[in-house]
């Protein structure tokens, strides 16, 4: 059987692509948009069965008559535009939204699973993060492109689906092969680069009646999402929207102090506490920006019931595990 994951050069699908290299499967169709070609970094360690760039997937797709996949197990569907900052609604719309619908509808009609990643983001300045209607109010088109096909998926269960369908609704990813992202890296990555540079690493100071730096969000190791992904791989009855996070909150400083002492312990120094990095400024605080005010999630936790009622039991790594053990595979790459 081949699997196809599309976005397959990038932060999650790339991880996606290496855990079924891991699980024996070499039969894969990436699908993605090298315009970048730097991504292709992502998959030099994997094997794969061929590649397609998305146009021409879609292309496909969309005319069967031109060409048909065979023997399609599943779908993950990793590709999409997710800069939050984007916005050309045009572009997101088509490249998100319309990308994701008419995949579903292939998927559907031949009867293949699909997995894939909606975001967090669909519930916009809320404080409660559960996967229901009254919950949801994107603050951008990139999170009301996820929301959007979120609800369309919503419709056609309620009709009965002829084949599984699992959206993610991932929460503040960070690990491996993200490098890619720019300015949409997590914080994780870009506290580790400056601390290599500078030796120090910012945070945002007070705002929204958080102190300096204790804004907080749920960080989930891009280990833990793949591991939620072929869980529901292997359990092909279950369909449905899930908030896929670690279900618990932790600040921008414990991210950063997490950061910090894992490349201090590359280094043979020991680990320091948060009083002590700020003390030696090694932690520093900067005003919060103005052009951020009202669009910034201050407070961000999944809700996981959804996800141990579908029969997810594993424990996540939290901060201080997954972020070491993240750092200490930067520095050896």
């Amino acid at each position: 059987m081949t699997y196809i994951v599309t976005g397959a050069a990038g932060f999650i699908g790339s991880n996606i692509v290496k855990a079924l290299n891991e699980k024996g499967i070499r039969k894969i169709i990436a699908v993605d948009d090298l315009t970048d070609g730097t991504k292709i970094a992502n998959l030099s360690d994997c094997d794969i069965l061929d590649y397609w760039d998305k146009n021409e997937f879609m292309n496909a797709i969309i005319c069967q008559h031109q060409f048909s996949f065979k023997n399609i197990h599943a779908v993950f569907h990793e590709g999409a535009c997710s800069d939050t900052m984007e916005h050309n609604g045009v572009f997101m719309m088509s490249n998100n939204y319309r990308y994701t619908h008419d995949l579903f509808l292939w998927c559907q009609e031949n009867k293949i699973p699909l997995l894939y990643a909606s975001s967090a983001a669909v519930y916009g300045g809320g404080s409660v993060f559960k996967e229901e209607r009254q919950y949801e109010k994107p603050l951008n088109v990139y999170g009301y492109s996820k929301f959007l096909f979120d609800q369309v998926l919503r419709r056609y269960m309620k009709k009965g689906l002829k084949s599984q369908t699992v959206g993610f609704r991932y929460f503040n990813v960070y690990g491996i092969n993200e490098q890619h992202k720019g300015r949409m890296a997590s914080v994780a990555f870009h506290h580790f680069n400056q601390y290599q540079k500078d030796g120090f690493v910012t945070l945002f100071g007070e705002y929204d009646g958080y102190a300096h730096g204790e804004q907080k969000r749920d960080f989930v190791s891009v280990e833990d999402v793949v591991k939620v992904n072929l869980y529901f791989l292997e359990h092909p009855e279950i369909s449905g929207i899930f908030n896929l996070g670690t279900g618990h909150a932790q600040s921008f400083n414990d991210l950063a102090v997490a950061t910090v002492n894992a490349c201090r312990a590359a280094e043979n120094k020991p680990p320091l506490s948060l009083s002590e990095l700020v003390e030696q400024k090694i932690i520093r605080y900067i005003d919060f920006p103005d052009a951020l005010k009202g669009k910034y999630q201050s407070f961000t936790q999944a809700d996981l019931t959804q996800l141990k009622n579908a029969g997810y039991q594993e424990a996540f790594f939290n901060v201080e595990e997954g972020v070491s053990r993240y750092i200490r595979e930067l520095l050896k790459r």
